[in-house]
């Protein structure tokens, strides 16, 4: 009875991340995704212009989100990386090594989408001696650093040795898919709880309760990255089951560390966060291009057991 249980679950989980993940549905929901990224371009816009007209929060401080037309460039980057999150879990059953390429690639979007919201902080008179122009350089060279490793990362993966498939992969292969089903969800209803709080602290900055309203590019991300290590190591472990090559098990557990230093930067101010951000995708692709290495040695017959 209860082997009919578990098989009944497997196959429901199945049938489950067929249609959510099938490419129907993947196509849907990209489409889906740039007519709101437009809509909220154009709605954020309006919001602009209502509050600068005194019509929407008068006389109130919302900050330059929604006072300078630059900053709406923000809110299709917001809708852009939500696309991303749904892209990362529908290749985590594929590849652990594509999911990696496209937490980097979400990351450099949070950077790229801060740089847009942060323009409108400049200060081009004696420029170089306030906060945000520091920042904001540091953040050009950091993602233009950023694009480079992931471009050299995607390099690396299309280069990657070839192993002969482990005895049980299909097992393995279903295992993260049920993963996949269960994980959205999860990040669905942590995204509504992070608006619903950012909403209620909006609310309570503009009625003057509190002062200084949460960094807009933490919310959300910041739990994302934290799930993505426990479901990272949670794959790791059941990897181990899977496959026996040295060389696998680091390049993960490095890929691992990797993410933990993205997530660290959410904890981070200033330049030290760009810091975190390119030396943790730095760490990724070095332990890549060190994977492949030794791979290349043991298809030579280099490296053989005694």
């Amino acid at each position: 009875m209860e082997v009919q249980k578990n098989v009944l679950l497997a196959t429901l989980l199945l049938r489950l991340h067929k249609k959510l993940f099938g490419e129907t549905f993947k196509r849907w929901f990209e489409v889906a995704i740039i007519y709101l990224a437009i809509a909220g371009f154009l709605a954020h816009l309006c919001l602009i212009f209502l509050h600068n007209a005194d019509v929407l929060f008068p006389n109130t401080p919302t900050g330059r989100l929604l006072e300078d037309p630059i900053s709406a460039i923000y809110t299709p980057f917001s809708f852009i990386l939500v696309f991303e999150v749904y892209q990362l879990i529908y290749h985590l059953p594929r590849s652990f090594t594509t999911s990696i390429a496209t937490q980097y690639e979400i990351i450099s979007l949070i950077v790229i989408r801060r740089i847009f919201k942060d323009i409108s902080n400049l200060e081009l008179q004696d420029f170089w001696s306030h906060k945000y122009d520091r920042l904001f350089v540091g953040d050009m060279v950091g993602f233009v650093l950023l694009f480079f490793l992931i471009y050299s990362f995607h390099r690396l993966r299309s280069k990657k040795p070839k192993y002969p498939d482990p005895p049980g992969l299909e097992r393995f292969i279903r295992f993260k898919k049920g993963v996949s089903v269960l994980l959205l969800p999860l990040l669905v209803s942590l995204a509504m709880y992070s608006l619903g709080d950012w909403i209620l602290e909006l609310r309570q900055f503009t009625a003057g309760d509190i002062k200084e309203l949460t960094d807009i590019n933490k919310i959300f991300y910041d739990e994302f990255f934290t799930a993505l290590i426990l479901i990272d190591v949670l794959i790791l472990l059941v990897s181990l089951l899977y496959t026996e090559h040295y060389s696998q098990l680091i390049r993960n557990a490095g890929f691992i560390i990797s993410t933990v230093m993205i997530r660290l930067s959410f904890s981070a101010e200033g330049l030290i966060n760009i810091a975190l951000i390119v030396g943790g995708v730095l760490f990724g692709v070095l332990i890549h291009w060190i994977y492949n290495r030794i791979g290349y040695l043991n298809q030579d017959g280099a490296i053989t057991e005694e």
